[in-house]
């Protein structure tokens, strides 16, 4: 099978696939965090330079932060300013239109991933939420699934504690403001990178 993985800057789930002998490539604006077959750049563009069925699988991961619930209130909070409320939502309209792009590719079948967004996204429903405590990880970080022609992801390893290592006891993730944070929360648990290969590369 050859699977494209789109947005995808760590390589984890490229990498589970190609572990099954499957033909994978990531595709991200960073370069890759581990060797492998990756290409740097925007994703549109090298959909582009192939007939629509050159890839049979589509695993994409879009930019998240405008259009997650989590950031809502930076589209109406009082404490945000006129112009910084309009620069969040046209973030979001360029956000979503890159979101959809890539859900209506003639790629035969798609899954995206996102967390759980906000109505004012308007994106289509979710076709189903996961969690990497479900999949053998020791984490709690709620995730929807847009499938295309897939079936859903089934659980494979499931644990169930009050509170999971990446939490504190409120439920809050662990990890402090830094320049790190973005990519280290949007980093695949390998659980999950491991049942996409074996589930939807059958």
């Amino acid at each position: 099978m050859r699977v494209l993985i789109a947005c995808e800057q760590s390589g984890i789930v490229r990498e589970a696939f190609k572990k099954l002998g499957h033909k994978a490539w990531s595709c991200d604006l960073e370069p890759s965090a581990i060797p492998g077959t990756h290409y740097q750049g925007e994703v549109l563009k090298l959909l582009e330079m192939f007939p629509w069925d050159h890839f049979d699988l589509l695993i994409g991961f879009p930019e998240c932060r405008f259009l997650c619930n989590s950031g809502v209130h930076l589209l109406t909070g009082k404490s945000q300013s006129v112009e910084k409320k309009n620069i969040r939502w046209e973030n979001m309209y360029q956000a979503r239109k890159f979101f959809m792009e890539l859900l209506e590719c003639k790629i035969v079948k798609i899954c995206l991933e996102n967390p759980v967004p906000h109505s004012y996204a308007d994106l289509p429903k979710y076709t189903q939420t996961i969690q990497p405590w479900q999949f053998g990880e020791d984490a709690s970080k709620r995730t929807c699934l847009w499938l295309k022609n897939l079936p859903k992801l089934e659980y494979t390893d499931v644990i169930i504690k009050e509170v999971y290592a990446n939490q504190t006891p409120s439920g809050q993730n662990k990890l402090g403001p830094s320049g790190d944070r973005a990519r280290l929360r949007a980093k695949t648990y390998q659980g999950i990178a491991d049942a996409m290969a074996q589930q939807w590369g059958e």
